[in-house]
């Protein structure tokens, strides 16, 4: 499925837009360019799959639209801001209003239930008590279908089940894009279908905007743009 549905289609709006971006590190004295001039416009509404062997730079070029690395060459735009020009301290600020992550690990705190995992985003929101902390939670995990798991610690749930819980604490803060990494990767298929179809539905009903990448090709039909990486560059 590579085409894309006609509400995306019909809109020119983007959310992420890279312009010749570059990035280089460093192995000793020796460089090693991950991604080269590489250029990219993400519609806004959409959810884009991106697939390339290991070492392509799929997970570098997250990075770089998440705000968790800079390029070394170009600009890397989101929701109109432009990341380069952002301090570390504004940049934190920044991820913390709009920008989910998902993570193939879960990343839950053991010690913690899923309401409080839910819960850790909202620590970096000024101004909200107890209160509203624990209703904004709950909400998330009404989203996710998993209010009445609300005080079940991560070893009391499926792998699924603590996916389910993850994304709930991405989308928590309301985040204009959602950031996934392989999120189905250490899950088996009934379950990765169930956090697929809860991925299109924050898609198609809520318009969260999801760039996720995946090894899967089943996990990658389930977005309406399929994007290929292949040693840094963008392939057709």
């Amino acid at each position: 499925m590579s085409s894309q549905p006609a509400a995306v289609a019909a809109s020119t709006a983007w959310i992420v837009r890279l312009r010749q971006v570059t990035k280089t590190y460093w192995r000793g004295k020796e460089p090693v360019k991950v991604l080269t001039g590489l250029d990219l416009e993400v519609p806004s509404g959409s959810f884009e799959a991106l697939m390339g062997p290991s070492g392509s730079g799929k997970t570098t070029l997250l990075n770089l639209i998440a705000g968790l690395d800079r390029p070394t060459e170009g600009t890397v735009e989101v929701v109109e801001e432009n990341l380069g020009a952002m301090s570390e301290r504004g940049l934190a600020r920044w991820r913390a209003n709009t920008v989910g992550f998902v993570f193939q690990s879960f990343n839950l705190l053991p010690v913690l239930t899923a309401k409080q995992n839910v819960e850790l985003p909202l620590l970096l929101v000024k101004g909200l008590n107890g209160a509203e902390r624990t209703r904004r939670a709950l909400t998330a995990l009404r989203v996710v279908g998993l209010e009445d798991r609300a005080d079940h610690l991560p070893s009391q749930l499926s792998g699924g089940q603590e996916q389910r819980v993850a994304i709930a604490r991405a989308i928590v803060n309301d985040p204009k894009v959602i950031i996934a990494d392989e999120p189905t990767g250490d899950l088996d298929r009934h379950s990765a279908d169930e956090v697929l179809t809860l991925m299109q539905r924050l898609n198609k009903e809520l318009g969260k905007t999801i760039f996720m990448v995946t090894h899967d090709p089943a996990a990658a039909e389930r977005a309406t743009i399929i994007r290929r990486l292949d040693k840094g560059v963008l392939v057709k």
